[in-house]
């Protein structure tokens, strides 16, 4: 299966740079959350909420994009810039705030306007490439891995800067990634308008078993992937804390550890077009559920045991991401792709917030690394879900 040659060759590259840009905001706020914690006086579980707020704004948002189908009826490069430029501003607005309600308002409206860079991204990329889709998406989920990891690595180089820094960089970034593709991509030839939305829709897709299989594998992929990269930090710092003598740098090997999938993301896309979105859905799910088991009881390891099986996770939590992405377009009537995305990644992330919640409260109360197993829950239940998928 190859990409249309009819492609221009500068729209693949572009939409993958502005993707990495626009979502170089989802954490933004979680790479300063030490400085916060510290500047406003809160509590240690903030990590926790500060995730939440972002996680419930993209919700809010991919919903109200889902009802009015805003992908679908009106310009996606558009919607891009838009939301690009109006989540640069509601990141800003961190610097700005003064106590934690503000801070969660900033990182609510951030998480609103990423349901319009993320999904949308996505919508695009399925446009331009009628056949190679797998591949494609492959290279945007690892942007946004890129652009998730990329606020850690700002917080690493900035050194003793000011945390604000951080927020000023990754907005700066996303204005000119929404700029880029605005000016240099156009609406892709496959793409299909639609005007109206039917709340049946929502039963319509999952009345198709292929559409519930990959939906449910992909909810058992979130319910894992975003507790993992909020607490890496954590992680990390409690290793350091439990053995003591040792140096960790946590900015940079949070960045290294959730950059890492960005190039298994793009693997994960070539290996689709031979083996399957499937196959490789099952061997991510399996291996970064391995890991989940494994690291609770590895915290008095060798240093390079630990954060071997860390870039282990960080490699395999992700590549299904935009397999299940392929699988959920495949499933999907044409004319409701962006639709039936958006609906599946707010579920998903719903999901992700039940999860971060869970496991922040469990490690406020115990403090024990054996709560990180309540993560394998979502890869267990992912892989019984997406081995009923039938390929045709």
């Amino acid at each position: 299966m190859k990409i249309s040659s009819s492609i221009p060759k500068h729209i693949l590259p572009v939409i993958v740079f502005s993707q990495f840009a626009g979502t170089s905001l989802w954490f933004a706020g979680n790479a300063v959350v030490p400085d916060l914690i510290e500047e406003l006086n809160l509590l240690e579980m903030f990590v926790g909420f500060i995730t939440m707020a972002v996680q419930s704004g993209f919700i809010i948002g991919t919903l109200v994009f889902a009802v009015l189908s805003v992908a679908d009826r009106f310009s996606p490069v558009k919607v891009f810039l838009v939301c690009s430029v109006l989540g640069a501003l509601a990141n800003v607005l961190t610097i700005y705030s003064s106590n934690f309600t503000e801070v969660m308002l900033a990182r609510l409206f951030t998480g609103f306007f990423l349901a319009g860079i993320y999904p949308v991204g996505m919508k695009i990329a399925s446009d331009w490439h009628k056949e190679g889709l797998g591949k494609a998406l492959g290279y945007l989920v690892g942007a946004l891995v890129l652009g998730t990891a990329f606020p850690h690595f700002l917080k690493y180089l900035g050194g003793d800067m000011p945390w604000r820094f951080v927020i000023t960089g990754t907005s700066a970034l996303s204005v000119i990634g929404g700029l880029m593709l605005f000016y240099s991509v156009a609406d892709g030839p496959y793409r299909v308008r639609r005007s109206s939305f039917k709340p049946s829709m929502f039963f319509t897709l999952f009345k198709n078993s292929n559409f519930r299989s990959a939906a449910f594998g992909y909810f058992g992929h979130m319910w894992e992937l975003y507790t993992f990269w909020a607490f890496i930090p954590t992680l990390l710092a409690f290793y350091v804390l439990s053995n003591q003598g040792f140096i960790i740098n946590i900015p940079l090997w949070s960045s290294i550890i959730i950059g890492v999938g960005g190039i298994s993301c793009a693997i994960g896309g070539y290996i689709s077009l031979k083996k399957g979105s499937k196959f490789v859905s099952k061997i991510s799910l399996f291996i970064s559920g391995l890991c989940s088991v494994l690291i609770p009881f590895l915290f008095h390891a060798p240093v390079w045991v630990f954060l071997g099986l860390l870039l282990i996770w960080g490699i395999f939590v992700i590549p299904d991401s935009p397999q299940f992405s392929t699988l959920v377009a495949q499933s999907t009537d044409s004319s409701y792709i962006a639709t039936g995305l958006t609906i599946v990644n707010s579920i998903g992330f719903a999901i992700t917030i039940v999860s971060i919640q869970l496991v922040n409260l469990m490690w406020a109360h115990f403090q024990n690394p054996l709560v990180f197993l309540v993560i394998f829950i979502g890869p267990l239940c992912g892989l019984f879900a997406i081995s009923r998928y039938k390929v045709s």
